[in-house]
């Protein structure tokens, strides 16, 4: 009981000494830049020569050839998008909701993306998802997924 009763009466002296951390500042700005370039380091086809992540290479460059004989007479090419999560595989409709909820944070917080210089990345991300989506609906009716 006697050690429960030193322990209330600390405390108000606990909360003072980790109250400053826990409302310490956030780095949003850190935080923006790190989650855009989690999606360059998720790039699948032929890398651009301003890919920040350098560690990636050219990945998945014969996707959609293996699609069969419709494939081949379509010249299919599926090269492009976003791994889902490091795995290697690319899934559309997660793709789809990531590209939209970008775009959406592109027109709502452009302006404050923009000052922290990390506007064009955001909208090149769009742009590499979107092209492999278009890639993907080649012709009406006929769309490439998983």
């Amino acid at each position: 009981m006697e050690k429960l009763m030193r322990l209330i009466e600390m405390t108000p002296l606990l909360l003072l000494l980790f109250l400053p951390f826990a409302f310490a500042g956030h780095d949003y700005n850190q935080a923006l830049s790190k989650s855009i370039l989690f999606f360059e380091a998720q790039r699948s086809g032929y890398l651009p020569h301003n890919q920040r992540v350098t560690w990636r290479a050219n990945s998945g460059l014969n996707d959609g050839k293996a699609s069969g004989l419709f494939a081949q007479i379509l010249k299919v090419d599926l090269v492009g998008g976003y791994y889902d999560a490091g795995d290697n595989v690319k899934f559309g409709l997660p793709m789809a909701f990531t590209i939209t909820m970008m775009s959406w944070s592109i027109i709502e917080y452009g302006k404050q993306m923009g000052a922290n210089g990390e506007l064009g990345h955001a909208m090149e991300a769009v742009k590499w998802g979107t092209d492999y989506l278009i890639k993907a609906h080649p012709e009406p009716y006929v769309l490439y997924g998983e």
